[in-house]
């Protein structure tokens, strides 16, 4: 009894931990082939399209839809984005042209002690992730 006792008090802050990085890896995915999808949607229908950020929700949307995509709540995220696109002290957005280029930017999203890190090149547009 006592040794299944100390096994599952070791073992269950091991799964958590696990859990909480596969969410981060989740929401690292997910974000970034939003930002993926926005590009390729500029490019193909020649306009705009914007990602919208807003870190307090934990939320992003398409420039041209109401629906919000909800990440998972036990992330974080951070927006570094150019002053024109910030929208209030919660969300902002990074923008991309029908060109493929954008306005640029980071998105840092953090679980725990772990964060991963989503650049978009302004130049280029591509996104790219760093763990």
């Amino acid at each position: 009894m006592v040794i299944a006792t100390l096994a599952v008090a070791l073992v269950l802050p091991g799964f958590a931990n696990a859990r909480t990085g596969m969410e981060l890896k989740s929401g690292t995915r997910q974000l970034s082939s939003a930002l993926r999808y926005a590009r390729g949607l500029a490019i193909a229908e020649h306009r705009e399209v914007a990602v919208i950020l807003d870190v307090e929700d934990r939320s992003y949307q398409y420039s041209n839809e109401q629906r919000k995509h909800n990440l998972s709540p036990s992330l974080n995220f951070r927006l570094l984005t150019s002053e024109g696109e910030i929208l209030d002290d919660q969300s902002g957005a990074i923008r991309f042209f029908p060109d493929g280029s954008s306005t640029g930017g980071q998105i840092t999203l953090q679980a725990n002690n772990s964060h991963h890190a989503i650049n978009v090149n302004w130049l280029t547009g591509r996104v790219s992730v760093s763990e």
